[in-house]
């Protein structure tokens, strides 16, 4: 399967903050979801990903091109949405489409209106008289406008309602459904993922603690909640992380079959992808 975007052994340092051997391989026809807490080193990713940052060391491939050397393709081929609003709150988007058709070849006038009308987006009215949900709804209806072969996307529905969230993630699967197009999806929603991710990939204190497919996640991690009598006769090989609760034990295992048959346990809940992200931070080994 041919990859559309590579990160390999990603190490960027700051003050209080490291990134370590970061790891990311995305296939084409595919969506990636990026989990972690703040903090984490997602966004710090995603700018290195999109050479917003420089001065790390590491590898990282769009379409089997390095992103060091600003190529063209890259640029037109990469639509991004990031955290923080990039257009200046003074223009409208009709302005916005004046501009992009002068940055981008293949910009598509006729689709961007054509979002802008499906999202209820007014063409003449300044950015900064739009709601936060508005903005975010017109970042990414330019993000997808030019036609782009991967999107990047630092919280895209954040600050949207969930009817709106639904029509986006709408678009998200049509984007694509031609399995030549992905997308790397950072976001703290972690139920929409569970929907549409192919990919999870969790980040905790700047290193990649757990890549796999969301199905293998979904399907065969799980849950155990027990007493202490009961916890206290499970082998440490055999879960990943623990928490201690008021009057039980939230044990996160990796494989619920095989956990079964070597243990005497009625119930193994299955995990939500929140869940996980909370045993495996908030957990103990």
């Amino acid at each position: 399967m041919e990859n559309i975007l590579e990160v390999k052994n990603l190490c960027k340092k700051y003050k209080e903050f490291e990134l370590h051997d970061v790891n990311i391989t995305l296939p084409k026809g595919m969506i990636m979801g990026f989990i972690g807490e703040n903090g984490a080193g997602k966004t710090t990713t995603i700018k290195a990903i999109l050479d917003i940052i420089k001065n790390y060391t590491g590898e990282i491939k769009i379409f089997n091109l390095d992103s060091k050397k600003n190529d063209m393709k890259i640029k037109e081929n990469v639509g991004a949405v990031l955290d923080d609003m990039f257009f200046p709150e003074i223009l409208t988007p009709n302005d916005i489409n004046a501009i992009m058709k002068g940055v981008y070849k293949n910009w598509d006038s006729k689709l961007y209106f054509e979002y802008l009308t499906k999202f209820a987006l007014p063409r003449n009215q300044q950015i900064k008289t739009l709601s936060k949900g508005m903005k975010k709804k017109l970042e990414i209806v330019t993000a997808i406008s030019h036609h782009p072969k991967l999107l990047i996307l630092d919280e895209p529905t954040a600050g949207l309602d969930p009817i709106a969230r639904n029509e986006v993630i709408d678009i998200f699967q049509s984007f694509i459904q031609n399995e030549e197009c992905s997308i790397f999806l950072s976001t703290h929603i972690t139920s929409d993922l569970e929907h549409i991710a192919d990919y999870i990939t969790f980040i905790d204190d700047g290193k990649i603690v757990l890549s796999k497919t969301r199905d293998e996640l979904l399907e065969n991690y799980g849950i155990v909640r027990c007493s202490k009598e009961q916890f206290e006769k499970i082998d440490k090989e055999d879960f990943v992380k623990y928490k201690k609760n008021k009057y039980k034990y939230d044990v996160l295992i990796e494989n619920r079959r095989d956990f079964s048959k070597k243990y005497e346990v009625s119930v193994i809940d299955k995990i939500t992808l929140e869940e996980l992200m909370i045993l495996m931070i908030k957990g103990e080994k």
